[in-house]
């Protein structure tokens, strides 16, 4: 069984660009344009690793990390987002996030 990482993003290409990767490496994608979409997903899947962006329509990423670690404290999620600022950083991990990763990243194709 593969381990599964659901990727939230409100960008499509960026969706894409990772579940691309992941797939490569043997990860099972589930993919959410927002939190809500991301809370939904995390109850019925139960994802082994979730990779979050901040700023997404209807739910943020700071609430949809706050929600999914009142279902499960054990959820490992990490923050990806181009906002870079300290106070921003300090929110995720305040909220529940293992890490924070800064957008633009690059991969190699």
């Amino acid at each position: 069984m593969k381990p599964k990482v659901l990727v939230v993003d409100d960008e499509q290409d960026i969706r894409e660009l990772l579940k691309f990767y992941l797939n490569k490496e043997g990860y099972e994608v589930l993919e959410a344009g927002d939190g809500e979409e991301a809370i939904e997903k995390y109850k019925l899947y139960s994802p082994d690793l979730v990779i979050m962006d901040i700023t997404m329509p209807r739910m943020d990423g700071i609430a949809a990390v706050g929600r999914i670690k009142e279902i499960d404290d054990n959820a490992r999620i990490i923050m990806c987002s181009s906002m870079g600022y300290q106070e921003k950083v300090v929110d995720a991990i305040t909220a529940g996030a293992k890490d924070f990763i800064i957008k633009p990243y690059e991969a190699e194709k």
